[in-house]
């Protein structure tokens, strides 16, 4: 397992940072040493989490933005290093998803996800740059599996993590010579998240635990320990790749979500 001091003297900005994976890995993050920033749409979903990191002898502070804002979300990076210092490594979590054809789907609908998910994440780590590149730092986009099953319902949210996939290829290599290292995760459904128990009924989940090879769903901790990894000097050679994190099981079906 990590060092505790894997990531002492760090300070990480998170988006989603209250609630589900992003909230797992802000308290993985803490617990290896490191200052956690936290962003959400809304600061009620913050606080409980803020407050968990600071019990854990760190510091960390809560910011309400919304990602699709640009000027508050470069509101939400300059209050960070005001309150935090820096900012070493960014994590963009922020994200919304639903189930809908792509017959029923309005372009609202669409555009909204896309806005959330794939502007969400170049709005805040353009804010971000300038701070990352004055030491040089790591940034995880979390993505999903999504677009590479071609699976129903999810053209929204499959479009938009496809374009995190290449947004952080392409920010690998334009970053790099900044001392940048951009990577991404893609988890698969992950056990106790908003997004498996909206997404899936137990029908679904059941034929996911059976169609993955490592037989079951996964877990917050999972896509935290791959976090710190690639947050991490272990990974200093590591930039420009998506870590799949599910077990195997986009390489079995496309069929999961909503069957």
């Amino acid at each position: 397992m990590f060092q505790p001091d894997l990531l002492k003297n760090t300070v990480a900005l998170i988006t989603g940072g209250g609630t589900g994976i992003c909230r797992g890995i802000a308290l993985a993050f803490a617990a290896h040493g490191c200052d956690v920033a936290i962003t959400s749409r809304k600061i009620e979903h913050l606080e409980p989490t803020r407050d968990e990191l600071r019990a854990r002898g760190v510091r960390a502070f809560a910011k309400a933005a919304d990602v699709r804002d640009p000027a508050a979300v470069n509101d939400a990076v300059a209050a960070v290093v005001t309150e935090l210092g820096r900012i070493d490594i960014l994590v963009n979590g922020a994200a919304g998803n639903f189930i809908c054809l792509a017959e029923h789907l309005s372009p609202n609908g669409f555009g909204t996800v896309v806005d959330i998910d794939l502007k969400g994440t170049f709005n805040v780590s353009k804010a971000a740059l300038p701070h990352l590149k004055a030491r040089g730092g790591s940034v995880i986009n979390i993505s999903a599996t999504l677009p590479y099953l071609g699976t129903m319902g999810q053209s929204h949210a499959a479009a938009a993590k496809a374009g995190i996939d290449s947004l952080t290829r392409t920010l690998a290599c334009e970053w790099g010579p900044l001392g940048i290292r951009v990577n991404g995760i893609a988890p698969g459904p992950i056990e106790g998240t908003e997004g498996v128990t909206r997404l899936t009924n137990e029908k679904s989940r059941a034929g996911a635990i059976a169609q993955c090879p490592l037989g079951r769903l996964g877990t917050v901790d999972d896509i935290a320990n791959a976090s710190l990894y690639l947050a991490s000097g272990a990974a200093s050679y590591v930039n420009g790749v998506t870590l799949v994190v599910d077990g195997g099981l986009w390489l079995r079906s496309a069929r999961i979500l909503g069957e």
